[in-house]
């Protein structure tokens, strides 16, 4: 290994540098080239075949067979002629990546040739085998057939020489197996709840849209390096590794100047991604070495998603070709930042207003308020439900390290919209509010643009920021499916809007006049989630004994954590809303166990593995050679060597006991592995590695990196952290 690691070393510090060669066009003469967008629509298929398509796209209504086939056929020009000989129906099933399977466009025909053919029932729907994908027993292993349904909102792309379409993936007996399905639910009934309460103040809504602005952070690593350690390779982070004297203490990695082969490989990315119109505008060095970002503008959330999902993968792709593998992995390194994947949410009307954003008059910033609250009493009614949706083996080492908001869910508004609030909650009474009330408060709400646009600020630390004109969920994590928290998110607004226009209806039938209605329930969100509201520092111990007299939750154990998805609050409300069967959420629970478990027992493997077969041999081998220095200092100065030999002596015996140890450490790890492997609960089999295997993780490593401090590095047989973050 120590030779591996010093040809490692050597590859990184000989490679050349790669120049980046400007591109012959702007980016708009390419944007979204290989998309088949509405422009394409328009060229490729008949006026009617195209208006039938955005009805689909607009208000989620069937496509007609002929139609559909008309579609197919246009696609297929549009896509042979962009050098397509495949296509595939791509979706995200649960797994955590994306899955496709390819087919090419040819038809055998009676002469023995063949023709290139692609039918409207290729395009709309695909029967892939299911038997090896995760349901969490909603089917059994041997009943494999599942289907994969064309998701017409989010369009076709090319990928190499793949005609590639989003879709659904669902299960036989029409249960859902995807990210995608869920998702696309939640944005329907959030549509339909806002657009109710938007009419209270607009009638000329008749739709409104969820957005989604993901910020991806990332780890760039030296690919030879990468193949060096195989705690990255096998688990996507290190499992050992003594802190670098340099690391990020100095704040000067965070917006400095890009390295050139970094830059090299972001051009790349950038204009592949351009091609597939994903709208990348921001890339700079994040915080720690080798760690950066790059954020795109803002799309509808279903859109988004799929593109933060692709881009991922062709990073995956694209970091090859440069010498790099990236890492997603929200705790790659120990001690210095990880990475998250901040989703920036907000609703919008087809009206052109962005419904978390100040208007120009009182009755828009009344609308505002109405959903600032809302959302705010839809954080503190579900905290735990969206802790779940974060929730992962991976995410748990990010959160609440001091880089990353604590497992506490929390909503930050700013010193100036909480002022509103409060006085919302005061001068708003359960009595008929006076004529000079309603002109008072009325006239404060009109002030809010004024007020936001010199007041406002941020707070990092908070897992649920409000940030101007939308809410920055920060705590959800780099390698996450945004699918999971939107859906959830979006679900949950959507069961809180529907209540609050309940609740005021209720008092208008009874006589009250509307806005005074809307005041009234406003101001018993306000009070009644009231303690979910913090300004603040989040990383704070005083925050969390704070948080615990509030009442408000702190999970930090993922399968306890997991387990909110099914309280009979969360049943209700994915029941209540259509989002999931009682035998989807179940199986889809089942299946976040099992992952998590499988996580941490793959980390506990590959750990015992490398403490046995490299790391162990490797301190007995320098504790050998101090040993031979000893006895040769005893054979020539007699029992002087003592004087002269102490530290030795002692570092031999500190070797002995580490040894010792991570031998017996690994050893009842494993035996503890066991026990947990004959459980058949999945989220008992979870709760056993969580509280019984994963420690061991820590306490092996604890010893394996003071190691690290004492061993000869010539023969320490891993790459350590100064070579892993500084070789870019």
């Amino acid at each position: 290994m120590a030779v591996i690691r010093f040809k490692a070393l050597e590859q990184v510090y000989n490679r050349k540098p790669l120049h980046v060669t400007p591109p012959s066009d702007k980016t708009s003469d390419y944007y979204a080239i290989n998309v088949f967008d509405k422009v394409k629509m328009q060229r490729y298929l008949s006026r009617d075949a195209f208006n039938h398509v955005m009805e689909a796209i607009e208000k989620g209504t069937p496509i007609d067979r002929r139609k559909a086939d008309a579609v197919a056929s246009g696609m297929k020009v549009w896509a042979i002629e962009r050098g397509a000989t495949h296509y595939t129906h791509w979706f995200q099933p649960l797994t955590g990546g994306t899955a496709e399977k390819h087919d090419a466009f040819i038809q055998p025909t009676e002469f023995g040739g063949v023709v290139e053919s692609f039918s409207s029932s290729a395009l709309a729907q695909q029967e892939p085998d299911a038997s090896s994908f995760p349901s969490g027993g909603i089917r059994n292993t041997f009943e494999a057939r599942g289907y994969t349904a064309w998701d017409p909102s989010s369009p076709a792309f090319i990928i190499d020489n793949t005609l590639s379409i989003p879709t659904v993936f669902i299960s036989y007996t029409g249960d859902a197996l995807d990210h995608k399905t869920p998702l696309l639910k939640a944005l329907n009934v959030v549509d339909k709840a806002a657009t109710e309460v938007c009419q209270y103040f607009d009638k000329n809504v008749t739709k409104v849209q969820a957005n989604l602005g993901w910020e991806q952070e990332y780890f760039l690593i030296d690919e030879a390096l990468y193949y060096a350690r195989p705690d990255l390779a096998l688990t996507g982070r290190t499992l050992m590794g003594h802190a670098s004297a340099k690391d990020q203490q100095l704040d000067d990695h965070y917006f400095g100047s890009i390295p050139e082969r970094v830059t090299a490989f972001m051009h790349d990315l950038e204009s592949e991604a351009y091609k597939l119109g994903i709208p990348v505008t921001t890339r700079h060095n994040e915080v720690a070495p080798n760690q950066y970002e790059l954020a795109p503008v803002f799309e509808e959330c279903n859109l988004a998603v799929d593109h933060n999902v692709l881009l991922m993968d062709l990073m995956k792709k694209i970091s090859r070709h440069h010498g790099f593998r990236v890492l997603f992995h929200e705790k790659p390194f120990q001690a210095i930042n990880g990475t998250g994947k901040h989703n920036n949410w907000s609703l919008s009307t087809d009206t052109g207003v962005i419904l978390h954003k100040p208007g120009k008059n009182p009755k828009s910033n009344l609308q505002f308020l109405t959903f600032v609250v809302n959302t705010i009493k839809t954080v503190y009614d579900h905290q735990d439900l969206l802790r779940a949706s974060i929730a992962s083996a991976s995410n748990a080492h990010r959160l609440g390290a001091n880089e990353a908001p604590p497992a506490i869910l929390s909503c930050f508004l700013g010193t100036e919209v909480s002022a509103m609030l409060d006085q919302l909650e005061e001068q708003v009474t359960s009595k008929r509010m006076t004529p000079d009330e309603k002109t008072a408060l009325k006239l404060d709400i009109g002030k809010i643009p004024e007020i936001l646009l010199d007041n406002t600020d941020r707070n990092r630390t908070s897992p649920f920021a409000f940030t101007g004109n939308r809410f920055e969920f920060r705590a959800v994590g780099g390698s996450c499916n945004p699918a999971t928290p939107m859906t959830i998110l979006n679900a949950a607004v959507a069961g809180q809007l529907r209540q609050f226009k309940k609740d005021v209806e209720k008092l208008v039938d009874g006589g009250v006049k509307k806005d005074e209605a809307i005041f009234q329930v406003l101001r018993e969100y306000i009070i009644a989630s009231k303690a979910i509201r913090f300004e603040g520092d989040n990383y704070s111990d005083a925050w969390k004994k704070e948080a615990e007299k509030r009442g408000l939750t702190n999970v930090t154990d993922v399968p306890e954590a997991l387990s909110a998805y099914l309280t009979e609050k969360s049943r209700k409300l994915f029941s209540d809303l259509g989002i999931f069967t009682e035998s989807e959420l179940e199986g889809r629970v089942e299946v976040m166990f099992e992952q998590y478990t499988k996580k941490i027992q793959i980390e506990a493997r590959v750990l015992g593995d490398l403490s046995l077969n490299h790391i162990v041999p490797t301190a007995v081998k320098y504790q050998n050679r101090l040993m031979k220095n000893v006895l040769g200092l005893k054979e020539i100065y007699g029992e002087d060597y003592k004087g002269l030999a102490g530290n030795r002596i002692e570092l031999i015996k500190d070797i002995s006991d580490h040894v010792t140890a991570i031998k017996t450490g690994v050893n009842e790890m494993v035996e503890a592995r066991k026990v947990a492997n004959k459980m058949t609960d999945e989220k008992a089999k979870a709760r056993a590695y969580s509280k019984t295997i994963a420690p061991f993780l820590s306490s092996i490593r604890y010893h394996i990196d003071k190691l690290e401090l004492i061993v000869d590095d010539e023969i320490w047989p891993l790459p350590k952290y100064r070579e892993l973050l500084f070789s870019s």
